[in-house]
């Protein structure tokens, strides 16, 4: 079932999602070769602590930290560890935020000091197949309207779209209905309606869209080792066409 939610509950994960996006700003400055992924996940954790919230992913059917971080060939649900970020990698920084029960939702890849050509491609296509699926998030509209422009635009440009893996409804649960493919035909799916909250999560790979998950029973990775890269928006479908939710 889609819920959908009032005004007034949109504003309070806008709330939730001011501090999501302040924390990935912070992250942004201390992307650097030397640095761990778990130094980065527990300045989040403080991060969102300090700000009156609380990480959502933490705990999550037994997860132990605030955010995914996903270097190189993971497409999402890496665990943050010791391993040092390298110069020419790139890491996909993924959380999500609950602030008075209300919770916000989004990812973002970064570069890692002097990175590749193939990987500034990767990245810069995915965060614009992003935000050509957020064109789409507009009242009357079918889901597949999304789904469609990611795809063909991803495509196009020689990268491949992650199955395996959508974005989803949020609100009070990190995931509700509807689920969010970034590949498929326009016209098809659900009516998209005012008041619904989506996550927008194009998840792209340099080559096939394979994936495999590791023995954890989290880490995704693609199968043919290569690239991946992610970004992610809380949307709200509003009369006045779609509301990023989780963004200065």
């Amino acid at each position: 079932m889609i819920v959908i939610k009032t005004k007034e509950e949109i504003a309070r994960m806008r709330e939730a999602g001011k501090i999501l996006a302040a924390c990935h700003q912070e992250i942004a400055q201390r992307i650097k070769p030397g640095v761990t992924t778990q130094e980065i996940d527990q300045f989040a954790e403080q991060f969102i602590l300090k700000h009156g919230a609380t990480p959502e992913q933490k705990g999550y059917h037994g997860y132990q930290y605030a955010t995914c971080a996903s270097v190189n060939d993971v497409v999402c649900h890496g665990f943050p560890g010791k391993y040092e970020l390298k110069d020419g990698d790139i890491v996909t920084i993924d959380m999500v935020v609950n602030l008075n029960g209300w919770l916000a939702d989004s990812a973002w890849s970064y570069g890692v000091g002097n990175i590749s050509q193939q990987a500034r491609h990767l990245l810069d296509v995915t965060k614009k197949s992003l935000f050509l699926g957020i064109e789409q998030a507009v009242d009357g509209n079918r889901l597949g309207d999304i789904s469609h422009a990611i795809q063909v635009y991803a495509e196009s440009e020689g990268l491949s779209v992650v199955r395996d893996f959508t974005g989803h409804g949020i609100g009070q649960e990190m995931h509700e209905d509807p689920y969010v493919p970034h590949f498929g035909p326009a016209g098809k799916g659900p009516r998209l309606k005012e008041g619904m909250v989506i996550t927008i999560e194009p998840m792209l790979n340099t080559g096939k869209f394979h994936t495999k998950v590791d023995e954890d029973g989290w880490t995704a990775r693609t199968r043919d080792g290569s690239l991946s890269a992610q970004y992610e928006h809380t949307i709200a479908i509003t009369a006045d066409g779609p509301v990023i939710l989780t963004e200065l």
